[in-house]
């Protein structure tokens, strides 16, 4: 019983980082700063500047964030380092987030400069966070455990994003914006507390250096072992077929996450209904990221994965002809039924296709192609916005890369994927 107790405490503390870290993505990433960002940094600037440099500050912070993962996830592997590595980029996190409250009026560079630095906090972490999951949860508890930390994600991100809110409500328009840089504030100091759960309780992962790699200098085993995981990635095709859908259907989900709000607020809809959706929207998924993780144990992850991104193809379709308030609010509460297990069942369908002693090398690998498939998405918002005047166009190109990744990812064969995952986690187990 005590075993097992220790256990609950361990997946409940991994879990509760989501917590943490989701005050950054719901009033960093989506809700507070993009508003702040059109409104207050880069106020003065011509229509449709705002969103194409919204959407450049993106791209700049995911390509320095696919730079680090690969080359620390391994490095984490070899030394035993997951939590560590995690933690301190938590903390780089946290720091470039609470900076945020020195960005003001016409300050568009300081802020995408402080943006910047979060983010790679906030992407960089959470290589070595989903990399945990693995060693951490049994085979048959994946799902249940990557949907409980998307459901807890969302309340805490929510709750902050409420507290916000009622502050923004009672400064009034003309308070709007000093309350929101010191929201900014308040989401580093609840990302830094929630995470003493996880350095108390969560094991650190084994280090997987054999006898011979720890004589050789680290950063040289790192990079063969990195060149080993893309050669062995292309030698699996089941796995590499997962990698190219997640490539594209993770970058249309990141594209709309990061580019309605900002989108929103430049066809002109008001700032409270904006943030007044995504709060709806932190409420409505938390339940329904609990709904996809049974879903996928009934009828497997991927299943679950194809039936969110259908809601997120006909959410991406009604975005092309969004003009008011309404329309913003019922497309994103349809979203909200979908993304959090999208994303759940995603992670936990990634740990059971790779073995456990290479997760880091592995979510590194993922972390490179998602953030350059990232870098990808809200560039074309920054292009169109710039050659249309308006961003709205840049949702038809989502859809057609939702619609190849679903495609693709029909085509995987997961069960065969697995297989070969736990016959070379037995081999690695007894070389």
């Amino acid at each position: 019983m005590d075993k097992e107790k220790a256990h609950r405490r361990i997946l409940n503390a991994w879990a509760l980082y989501d917590w943490a870290n989701s005050a950054f993505a719901t009033v960093i990433l989506v809700a507070l700063l993009p508003v702040y960002y059109h409104s207050v940094a880069a106020a003065g600037l011509r229509p449709g500047l705002a969103t194409a440099y919204w959407g450049y500050t993106n791209s700049a912070a995911l390509l320095a964030a696919a730079l680090l993962g690969p080359l620390l996830g391994a490095l984490a592997d070899l030394r035993g380092s997951k939590k560590r590595y995690l933690l301190t980029f938590a903390v780089l996190g946290a720091t470039g987030t609470g900076l945020l409250v020195f960005a003001g009026q016409g300050q568009w560079l300081l802020a995408s400069l402080f943006f910047i630095v979060g983010n790679v906090g906030f992407s960089t972490a959470n290589v070595f966070y989903d990399a945990l999951l693995a060693h951490i949860a049994e085979r048959d508890e994946l799902d249940r455990v990557s949907a409980r930390g998307f459901a807890l994600g969302y309340l805490g991100g929510g709750l902050l994003l409420a507290a916000c809110v009622a502050a923004l409500y009672l400064a009034g328009p003309e308070g709007g914006p000093a309350v929101m840089r010191l929201s900014f504030l308040a989401v580093a100091l609840w990302w830094a507390v929630f995470s003493i759960p996880l350095l108390r309780h969560v094991p650190e992962a084994a280090a997987t250096a054999s006898a011979a790699e720890r004589a050789r200098p680290p950063l040289r085993v790192a990079l063969a072992r990195l060149g080993g995981t893309f050669n062995e990635v292309r030698k699996y095709r089941q796995v590499l077929l997962f990698l190219v859908a997640l490539w594209l259907y993770t970058d249309a989900i990141g594209s709309i996450t990061k580019m309605a709000v900002i989108v929103g607020a430049e066809i002109g809809i008001q700032q409270s209904a904006l943030v007044g959706t995504i709060l709806a929207i932190q409420f409505v998924a938390a339940p329904f990221s609990f709904v996809f993780g049974r879903l996928a144990e009934r009828y497997g992850p991927k299943r679950a994965i194809l039936l969110g991104l259908a809601v997120y193809a006909a959410v991406t379709l009604g975005a092309l002809f969004m003009r008011t308030s309404l329309h913003f609010l019922l497309l994103g509460l349809a979203i909200a039924t979908a993304q959090g297990g999208t994303q759940a069942m995603t992670r936990s369908l990634g740990a059971r296709l790779v073995p456990r002693q290479k997760t880091g090398e592995f979510f590194g690998f993922v972390s490179v192609l998602l953030k350059f498939a990232g870098i990808l998405g809200p560039a074309l918002f920054g292009i169109v916005g710039q050659l249309t005047g308006s961003g709205q166009a840049g949702f038809g190109l989502v859809l057609v890369y939702l619609l190849l990744g679903m495609v693709l990812l029909a085509k995987v064969n997961e069960g065969e994927a697995m297989r070969l995952a736990q016959a070379e986690e037995a081999r690695l187990a007894a070389a």
